[in-house]
């Protein structure tokens, strides 16, 4: 709906910022599907998948927007780098939340941890454990008999013993201060990008 309003002179390359962005979200989340299945994924694939799955959406929408908006080549490459950093820290914020944040979130703690899901968290985990450490990790949702809690508790222990937290909690404050580091890059005056600002904020708050 919105998009048939576009100007006839820019529509066909926001059509295609369009097409290119819903692509790389189905194929995030295809991989995000296939790392359930897989015993070994590296942190490199898994920052990948989130690039796609996460950091599309934001890097294609602020493309789109700069693009309708006249903005100059070299400012719609730093805008598309500034929200794919943004996108990277918000979804490592997510991961940790989900296992160390409070249920005020609106989201049950340790749902990912249940599901044995592939988050950096668990990733980074697998990497640095040992052989019995990691079986713990890949088996510990299976097991029939501990309860919902104890599953929680004995993966977030290890998870602090292998100091993964605190991986994830420097990678989110670089990607973060990454992104805004690159707004103060762009061609215009800083005033002109606050409200980009305040956005990256409030989806980090």
């Amino acid at each position: 709906k919105h998009l048939a309003r576009v100007a006839p002179d820019v529509l066909p390359r926001v059509m295609n910022i369009f097409g290119d962005m819903a692509l790389e979200v189905c194929e995030g989340q295809q991989y995000d599907m296939d790392f359930e299945s897989m015993d070994g994924v590296s942190v490199e694939e898994y920052m990948q998948m989130i690039e796609r799955k996460t950091s599309a959406l934001l890097s294609g929408s602020a493309t789109i927007g700069a693009t309708m908006a006249g903005a100059l080549e070299d400012d719609i490459r730093k805008i598309y780098r500034f929200a794919t950093e943004l996108g990277l820290a918000f979804q490592l914020q997510d991961d940790v939340l989900d296992s160390f944040g409070d249920e005020a979130l609106g989201k049950k703690i340790g749902g990912d941890i249940l599901e044995g899901k592939k988050t950096f968290l668990m990733v980074q985990a697998i990497n640095r454990a040992d052989d019995m450490e990691r079986e713990v990790l890949r088996t510990t949702h299976r097991d029939a008999s501990l309860s919902d809690d104890e599953k929680i508790s004995r993966i977030k222990a290890l998870y602090e013993k292998l100091e993964v937290r605190r991986i994830a909690e420097q990678q989110i404050e670089l990607r973060f201060e990454r992104a805004l580091s690159i707004l103060d890059t762009l061609s215009i005056d800083q005033a002109r990008t606050a409200t980009l600002r305040e956005f990256a904020r409030n989806l980090m708050g």
